[in-house]
């Protein structure tokens, strides 16, 4: 999000407008007779107090703006950063296709496990592995792979030991 007032874009019609009513009540004092002041010196008194409020009223609509500006600024950033997150989080699930091929490969690549059926089924990053298996320790070494496959957030190992 991008501010594109400028500072003096927004304080114009606020310093006029505060002008304008610190005149106004200025002039309405004027009408006033409490002292001997001349017409001039009365006039120089109301440009005096005007020129002070049209300060006071800039000062305070700039620290509005620069309220207003940092606030939006760390809105945008805010939002930066769960976007961010949003798209990390994302690009790091994979997929249950993908655990179930990478855990398939590894399983095929062992020598003990390349020869027998073993199906592999993923459901939200949980494995679940079903077949024979030749040993104890080929269906043990069967879950070690499934496991060290990125994105697998369980095992559900089915493998049973068959004499062979």
């Amino acid at each position: 999000m991008q501010i594109t007032a400028t500072r003096s874009t927004l304080l114009k019609p606020a310093v006029r407008l505060a002008t304008a009513t610190a005149l106004a009540l200025t002039l309405a004092a004027c009408g006033e007779s409490t002292d001997n002041a001349t017409v001039g010196q009365k006039l120089d008194s109301a440009i005096s107090q005007t020129e002070k409020k049209a300060d006071e009223m800039g000062a305070k609509a700039e620290g509005s703006l620069d309220s207003a500006q940092a606030r939006a600024e760390a809105a945008a950033a805010d939002a930066k950063a769960s976007v961010e997150s949003a798209a990390e989080r994302m690009g790091e699930k994979i997929d249950d296709a993908t655990i179930t091929a990478n855990v398939a490969a590894r399983i095929a690549g062992d020598p003990d496990l390349s020869a027998l059926k073993i199906d592999v089924d993923t459901t939200d990053g949980k494995v679940t592995l079903s077949g024979p298996a030749p040993t104890e320790a080929a269906r043990a070494r069967a879950a070690e792979l499934a496991a060290s496959v990125k994105g697998v957030t369980g095992i559900d190992n089915r493998l049973v030991v068959t004499a062979g």
